[in-house]
């Protein structure tokens, strides 16, 4: 179900993703609107590709705290961001000078792919069937400013090879200054194009530009910029330039055939730990979360007009859902305000005044509603109802609104996989969880074949065998059961959990998909509550925090497991969708753009050459590389994300924790873009991000295999 949302909604504090991109000329730069506009239905939600007039809407919309799904790029001169958006939004952006260029996901398309998922599953069971400076750095002076080229790296995919560059200018505080990239390949083909000023919480980074199509490997590269600055000619690097071992014959994968919901993800759970008895145990998580419940509510009166929300204080399916409430005329003058409860009706009798006539107003009610009946409802003045005259209305039927008929209603209790010869805590130990984020139903997808080919090939691979037996493997397919429950069954852009920490006129059913609190920005190190960037304390941001560091069961549960098991030293944190591969730190605070401390020279050493060989691992599957721009720490590659997980694991636990953001962009040779795909895509791209990404998780298990060896031959 989706409900009317109001843009205004997260105004009080913004997101503070914080990322600016910008070039001079760029509104002269961009292309004309395509012939056929883009557009979508008033009440319609979708996730956007938007191109924004200018640098000012970007600031506005981060401002405003507007649903970004991941950092706002750079193309020939446009900015483009990919928005969550009601049709009436992209009309108010669109009329500010805004064009959207693709649809990347339709509200209802989620429910679909998930149905399409399912009948190809039933169909083949009946057959039986980057972090910066970690590139070249030359520099040479020749005009008012230094050019340092950071990156420089190539690759070829499908087909194609493209080069990506990354280079800095000395002349940081100049906004107008201009850097072209000047290549050449072997055979003396050559080319140019230009590169972008990015600027993240006002601080100066660097130029980049996406990865741009080339004739065939480039072997020479050059920068020169406006002021006169020319970078010394560098040779490009093959990126990522690792190859992981061949998979022997008859190799088991590809355990994936539908998107999975909670309930199925447990149904799985349940099943590997019966057919894989001596190499699996199940833990329970301590902490049980809300469940797929929420209260009882409805509008008493007319919300377009003059309405009081009345909720009960227990969930709906503790008895509440239907019960009823009423605002009736005494017929008689003099009459006092009463409030009585009986056979399930609530009943508001209104105040009259000598002449018989009604006088009562939403605040009387909702007062009366709280002073008489605090052990059974809450009630709050409609958003826009505030001193009106209450008018005589329903009987209006209280429901929780929750539409999923074959989810459980009560309390969840999240499971995580053990996977391992030796689960004693003697072996190296390696993470893998997912779905923090409820929409992003990819995620685990890659968990769980990652799992599954981990223990079936045990039995056939004497590879796979040895490495568990050296390593202990723990899985968590999904932290946030509720909120991906809600997803598949009500509002499939659900981000945040389902525990609702609002208060006043936030708590009106008109803003229940802005409910809730985003899990991965409700850890402790770096967090909103100690003054860092990239999270929120309104309850209806996408970004809430929470009430306080580790308030929620689900985030409370990823670090109960980890502090239970200190073998743990290695963790990826799967998320959906852009194709980062991140580690931290992954925050700032604003003022000087001032990062959680860096990793050492050694660690960030590991941290890099791990995720060359794990990305290396991703390519093999179907060729999908994540770019070297989006390669590194969060808060460099992606934006400031306060309180997230990797970064508590890490700071805190000593763990070795990077995040994957699945679903690469995929590149269109007819219309020479990248395109995204969206946090539920079709379920062939589903199921092969689900394929690549559990490949980079074998990877990272033989990553941590290795490092534990090392650390034994030192020690």
């Amino acid at each position: 179900m989706i409900v009317r949302r109001r843009w205004t909604a997260a105004a009080t504090t913004a997101i503070l993703i914080s990322a600016a991109l910008s070039h001079p000329g760029s509104a002269a730069a961009a292309p004309a609107p395509a012939a056929t506009p883009i557009t979508l239905a008033a009440t319609e939600t979708a996730l956007v590709r938007v191109q924004l007039r200018d640098q000012a809407q970007l600031d506005r919309l981060v401002a405003t705290g507007a649903d970004l799904a991941n950092r706002p790029r750079a193309r020939d001169g446009r900015i483009l961001a990919d928005l969550v958006l009601t049709g009436a939004q992209l009309a108010d952006l669109t009329a500010q000078g805004a064009t959207a260029t693709q649809i990347v996901q339709r509200a209802g398309d989620g429910s679909r792919h998930f149905a399409d998922s399912v009948r190809a599953a039933q169909a083949r069971t009946a057959a039986g069937l980057r972090a910066p400076g970690t590139g070249q750095r030359t520099t040479a002076a020749v005009g008012v400013d230094t050019l340092a080229v950071q990156q420089a790296y190539w690759w070829t995919t499908g087909g194609q090879t493209f080069l990506q560059a990354q280079v800095a200018t000395t002349a940081t505080d100049d906004p107008d200054v201009e850097i072209t990239v000047s290549w050449r390949t072997a055979d003396g083909t050559t080319g140019s194009f230009p590169l972008y000023r990015f600027e993240d919480s006002g601080e100066y980074q660097y130029h980049y530009n996406l990865p741009q199509p080339m004739p065939s490997r480039p072997v020479q590269l050059t920068a020169t910029s406006s002021l006169g600055g020319v970078s010394r000619a560098v040779t490009p690097a093959l990126w990522p330039n690792a190859t992981p071992p061949p998979l022997p014959a008859g190799y088991q994968k590809d355990f994936i055939d539908a998107y999975l919901t909670p309930v199925d993800i447990q149904a799985r759970i349940k099943r590997l730990a019966r057919q894989y008895r001596d190499l699996v145990d199940v833990i329970d998580l301590p902490n049980k979360t809300q469940g797929y419940r929420r209260n009882a509510v409805a509008y008493l009166g007319d919300p377009a007009v003059s309405a009081v929300v009345v909720e009960s204080v227990r969930f709906g399916d503790q008895g509440m859902n239907g019960v009823q409430v009423r605002a009736v005329d005494p017929g008689r003058p003099n009459r006092p305000l009463t409030v009585g409860y009986r056979d399930r009706v609530l009943t508001v009798t209104l105040a009259t005044d000598a002449a018989g006539k009604t006088v009562s107003t939403t605040d009387d009610v909702a007062a009366a509603i709280n002073a008489r009946q605090a052990n059974r409802f809450r009630a709050t003045v409609e958003d826009g109802s505030t001193g009106l005259p209450m008018p005589v209305a329903g009987p209006a039927r209280l429901d929780d609104g929750l539409q999923g008929t074959e989810v459980p209603a009560k309390p969840w209790t999240v499971q995580a996989l053990r996977l391992g010869v030796h689960r004693d805590g003697s072996r190296v130990g390696v993470l893998a969880y997912s779905q923090e984020h409820a929409r992003e139903w990819a995620t685990p997808l890659v968990t769980l074949e990652f799992a599954e080919r981990m223990l079936a090939n045990a039995r056939t691979d004497p590879a796979t065998r040895q490495l568990l037996e050296q390593v202990d493997i723990f899985v968590i397919p999904t932290v946030n059961p509720d909120g991906a429950n809600y997803s598949f069954n009500d509002y499939n852009f659900q981000r945040k959990n389902l525990v609702n920490h609002c208060t006043g006129p936030a708590r009106d059913p008109r803003y229940r998909t802005s409910w809730g609190v985003d899990v991965n920005r409700n850890y402790t190190v770096g967090s909103y509550f100690d003054g860092y960037v990239g999270a929120s304390a309104n309850c209806l941001s996408g970004n809430y925090a929470g009430t306080a560091e580790l308030s929620e069961a689900e985030s409370g549960n990823v670090i109960a497991l980890a502090k239970a098991h200190p073998n743990i030293k290695f963790a990826m944190n799967v998320h959906s969708y852009g194709g980062y591969f991140m580690w931290p730190p992954g925050a700032y605070r604003a003022d000087g753009r001032i990062t959680l401390p860096r990793p050492s020279i050694d660690e960030s050493t590991l941290f890099l050459n791990s995720a060359r060989r794990i990305v290396g691992a991703i390519a093999q599957e179907r060729g999908t590389v994540t770019w070297p721009s989006q390669t590194g720490p969060v808060a460099d590659v992606l934006y400031s994300a306060a309180g997230n997980s990797a970064d508590q694991l890490y700071y805190e636990l000593g763990i070795f924790a990077w995040d994957f953001e699945v679903g690469n962009d995929r590149w269109n040779p007819a219309t020479g873009e990248w395109e995204g795909v969206g946090f539920q895509p079709p379920f062939d791209e589903a199921h092969g991000e689900s394929q690549e990404y559990a490949g980079g998780l074998v990877e990272l298990v033989r990553v941590a295999r290795d490092h534990a060896a090392a650390e034994a031959a030192t020690g």
